[in-house]
């Protein structure tokens, strides 16, 4: 479940069966729907009694829908599973505001999973969670998308590739420093930065001073389809986040068979192993020494024994099966009364605790009332979604049962 983009809103269906609900909430600001608190319950209500939902599971600490589907399906006596992918500091205004929603939300979850383990102390220490709640599941890469090449382009050059937003927070303002010191450096590098950003002028305007035009080649946002087509023709993958909780790009890259040079930040020292990555501070210099190295150990790189090695290190079937423990485990949780959920919201804080309790009292509250208006049992349930080799194998089966009744 999501909320609209652009003319796409209702339900679709994607391949293998997938359900999607485009709930027609349009998004305000980066990609995020205008808080409501209880305008989404009876939308989500009826989706969740529609589909026999068992277990409700939302993503990522800054998605107001999220927030508010766990919110009600709390209310509505499900079982729920939070992921945060992001890591988020504790003194500027933002990461304020959204440490105290994400202990509100994370007061009556069932269980929580972080895609590293920096990001689980990072989780733990904004939401106050249980440690034991918060499950440790990375992120993975499909191989089988992310090859490298038969051979790489016949050039001297050596050729170094940054995909990213380019904005603050993945180290654009790095990159302005780093990239006309390694070309003075060194003659036969050049860099390809793919993403798009606020911080893009910057590095035109840089390009332009240093005229680095003919080494640095500025592709703009580049649609996941083609990042591997980008990979591929470099040699080395540059990662210049200042703050980064796992960093799936990292794996992207070295699927291709790149060499990762990073910033030595939150959760990318657990991403590889040591011979396939060389981390650095998130300094300019440490960065260009980091870039240095990188070269000089570049000719003993093999881009197929990386891809195989990355093929173990990191499946999304593993995730699958992970995540399916982490689930179990929420299905087996206690239910608790609404007396026991407000003396949790109550812990939260002095004023903010009981802020939580208003909102979760009202609602409750709303939630008895739509049962009143609309009983689930005047809730019409989806009929069971048959893949097509399901199909034929019932019919083979119907066929069978009425020849031995014959």
């Amino acid at each position: 479940m999501t909320h609209a983009y652009g003319n796409r809103s209702g339900v679709r269906y994607m391949t293998g069966g997938l359900k999607v609900y485009y709930v027609p909430w349009r998004p305000f600001l980066m990609q995020n729907t205008l808080p409501t608190f209880y305008g989404t319950l009876p939308i989500i209500r009826t989706i969740l009694i529609r589909e026999r939902i068992s277990l409700v599971h939302g993503h990522q600490a800054f998605s107001t829908l999220c927030h508010e589907a766990l919110m009600h399906a709390r209310t509505m006596g499900y079982k729920v599973v939070f992921t945060d992918h992001s890591l988020y500091g504790f003194a500027d205004v933002g990461s304020i505001h959204m440490n105290k929603v994400l202990q509100f939300t994370l007061a009556d979850v069932s269980q929580a999973i972080c895609v590293s383990h920096t990001s689980k102390e990072n989780t733990v220490l904004r939401s106050g969670l249980l440690p034991e709640k918060v499950f440790v599941i990375p992120n993975a890469v499909d191989a089988a998308m992310f090859k490298p090449a038969p051979e790489r382009p016949s050039s001297n050059d050596i050729v170094i590739v940054v995909i990213s937003r380019l904005v603050y927070r993945k180290g654009a303002d790095l990159l302005v420093e780093v990239i006309p010191e390694v070309c003075r450096l060194h003659p036969n590098i050049r860099f390809i930065v793919g993403g798009d950003g606020p911080k893009r002028v910057r590095l035109e305007e840089m390009r332009e001073k240093h005229s680095l035009q003919d080494r640095v080649e500025m592709l703009g946002a580049v649609p996941h389809a083609h990042v591997r087509s980008v990979l591929i023709s470099g040699h080395i993958f540059l990662n210049s986040s200042l703050t980064e909780a796992f960093c799936i790009a990292i794996l992207e890259a070295a699927s291709c068979g790149l060499l990762t040079v990073s910033t030595r930040v939150g959760g990318v020292p657990e991403v590889l192993p040591d011979d396939m990555i060389i981390l650095a501070e998130p300094d300019p210099r440490d960065m260009v020494r980091a870039i240095m190295k990188a070269v000089s150990i570049l000719p003993r790189i093999d881009p197929q024994v990386m891809h195989d090695r990355m093929k173990k290190l990191y499946s999304w079937h593993d995730v699958a099966k992970r995540t399916e423990i982490v689930y179990n485990r929420a299905l087996k949780c206690s239910n608790q009364n609404l007396i026991e959920r407000v003396s949790r919201y109550l812990s939260c804080g002095a004023w903010a605790g009981k802020l939580f309790c208003l909102v979760m009292i009202i609602d409750f509250l709303l939630w008895r009332l739509l049962q009143l208006l609309q009983p689930a049992g005047d809730i019409e349930e989806v009929p069971d979604f048959i893949l097509p080799h399901q199909h034929q194998e019932s019919e083979v089966l119907e066929d069978f049962k009425e020849q031995c009744l014959g």
